[in-house]
């Protein structure tokens, strides 16, 4: 698998797996509830590795990546769906980050910025 794969790649890629099946995409309620669940998901998987829950002996081994892998996948969908170009809208909220939050946080090095 080409380990260099753009946003644009990736969605045109899930929608291609997408569009080979009748149903096509969810509606986006069932979309949210699919990204619900797998973020619920996530976090269970992230309690047992780093919070106080254990796993059960009976559960299954899952990974973190794995976890956000499907709920990367649901996003993607998500954004397929709704005809959302996720680059844009990464580009979007880092334009937010570098203006309206430029201040927030502090530097690990004051004299050296991202701008």
């Amino acid at each position: 698998m080409n380990k260099e794969k753009t946003m644009k790649a990736l969605q045109k890629e899930v929608d291609q797996y997408i569009s080979q099946f009748k149903e096509g995409y969810f509606s986006p309620l069932a979309m949210l509830a699919r990204m619900t669940e797998e973020l619920g998901e996530l976090a269970r998987e992230i309690n047992h590795y780093y919070g106080e829950k254990p796993k059960k002996e009976s559960e299954t081994e899952k990974e973190i990546i794995e976890e956000l892998g499907d709920l990367l996948f649901v996003l993607i969908c998500f954004a397929n769906s709704l005809n959302i170009d996720l680059q844009e809208a990464h580009d979007l909220v880092m334009k937010k980050f570098y203006t309206r939050d430029k201040n927030r946080w502090t530097r690990i090095d004051e004299g050296k910025g991202l701008e």
